[in-house]
């Protein structure tokens, strides 16, 4: 596959519970701020989880109320995504069959399938609204970007459980080095937190059930660790071929060198370190790096124990124990689709500003884990590539190089 142009990251949006902007979640993510929050007193008082991480602005704000109401939670915050990160890149000039989108989610349209079903079932058939359908569907996120960008060069919508929104970039990156596309505007959205989702998880036993500080929760690789967090949030990075992006001048923040996407074929849940491994390996061999170039990880890290115990595992057999490691669900909570896409956003700006943003709530590493995993205090450091993992229910595997430009 040719290499030449490069592929360099010049555009930035997401709306996660950190803050209504790239900028402002990675300021959060600095200043070890929580998302995660007490849900409304209406929540179900019969589930055990009653927590989640949910954004701080209102899409419909963005959008306008007329569009909103046509468009599913998740592709409100897909599209106001979008829109942040084109205008971030200075809108490059490219023609519409040269623009591409790529968004992933992974679970589509639920809220507009739960709702929906119930307005069916007390109300009746008239009462279904007529953009339902393009509501639930799990393009809809892709879809509707493309329509808001006039994008004509292909909407694909990976949909791999966790690693969706890492494997959109995976393919925004191949379609660029394949000559389809000059510009990607990909990443990953997730709007699930509703009461039939997280008592799916609870009963899988995957959530924490703790009922202290919200914000003290979700605890990735600490030996007291009790699951992971629900959260929401879209993240979307605008890619594009480095030779155009040189000739107008754009401000570049790094280049996604490198990305490998694969199947554990292992188990339908449960973490196999072993493939991720493999994953590792083959991003590595795609961006031309050894393992000793990689000085920073942003792992999966959901805060579970099997699967942040194979994951450290899998890092250090195939990079070792030398890079900096952080896991930012400790402060966002898990965005299922939309995390993978942060996570890359978050290891694209610790190269970026030379700084690694440190793991909330870590005080014990749990003694199995041997890796130099950030803790209290931000580390000051100058990544020239890092590494960013994610992993989805399903075996899917993607991990993506990031590396300055």
């Amino acid at each position: 596959m040719s290499r030449d142009p490069g592929v360099v990251i010049t555009g930035l949006g997401a709306l996660t519970p950190l803050g209504a902007t790239a900028a402002d979640s990675w300021q959060a993510l600095l200043d070890q701020r929580s998302g995660v929050r007490a849900l409304p007193g209406d929540w179900p008082e019969d589930l055990p989880v009653r927590i989640a991480g949910t954004v701080t602005a209102d899409p419909v704000d963005v959008l306008g109320r007329v569009q909103a109401r046509k468009l599913d939670r998740g592709e409100q915050l897909a599209v106001a995504a979008a829109r942040q990160a084109m205008e971030d890149a200075g809108r490059p000039e490219v023609e519409p069959e040269r623009l591409a989108v790529v968004v992933g989610t992974g679970i589509g349209g639920v809220l507009s399938t739960l709702g929906q079903n119930e307005l069916y079932e007390n109300s009746g058939m008239r009462r279904l609204s007529p953009h339902a359908v393009p509501m639930l569907m799990p393009n809809g996120p892709a879809a509707w970007v493309s329509l808001d960008l006039g994008a004509r060069a292909g909407a694909r919508a990976p949909v791999s459980a966790c690693a969706s929104g890492a494997e959109a970039l995976a393919l925004g990156l191949d379609l660029i080095r394949l000559g389809r596309a000059d510009v990607v505007v990909a990443g990953g959205t997730e709007a699930s937190v509703h009461p039939f989702i997280v008592g799916a998880f609870a009963q899988m036993k995957a959530l924490s059930r703790d009922d202290g500080d919200p914000a003290a929760v979700s605890r990735p690789f600490d030996a007291d660790r009790t699951g992971f967090v629900m959260a929401e949030g879209a993240s979307v990075m605008v890619l594009e071929r480095a030779d155009l992006a040189r000739a107008r001048g754009a401000r570049v923040y790094g280049a996604l060198a490198g990305a490998a996407v694969n199947s554990s074929a292992h188990h339908i849940s449960a973490s196999d370190a072993e493939g991720q491994v493999q994953a590792i390996r083959a991003a590595l061999r795609d961006a031309e790096l050894a393992p000793g170039d990689v000085e920073h990880v942003h792992a999966h890290a959901t805060s579970t124990e099997g699967g942040d115990l194979a994951e450290a595992d899998a890092i250090a057999k195939a990079v070792g124990d030398h890079p900096t490691v952080t896991a930012t669900k400790s402060m966002t909570g898990h965005m299922l689709g939309a995390s993978g896409a942060f996570g890359a956003m978050s290891a694209l700006l610790a190269v970026h500003h030379g700084v690694v943003p440190a793991t909330r709530n870590l005080r014990t590493v749990d003694p199995r884990i041997h890796l130099d995993v950030v803790a209290g205090e931000n580390r000051v450091d100058r990544p020239a590539a890092a590494l960013a993992n994610s992993f989805g229910f399903g075996g899917h595997n993607v991990s993506l190089v990031v590396t300055r430009a």
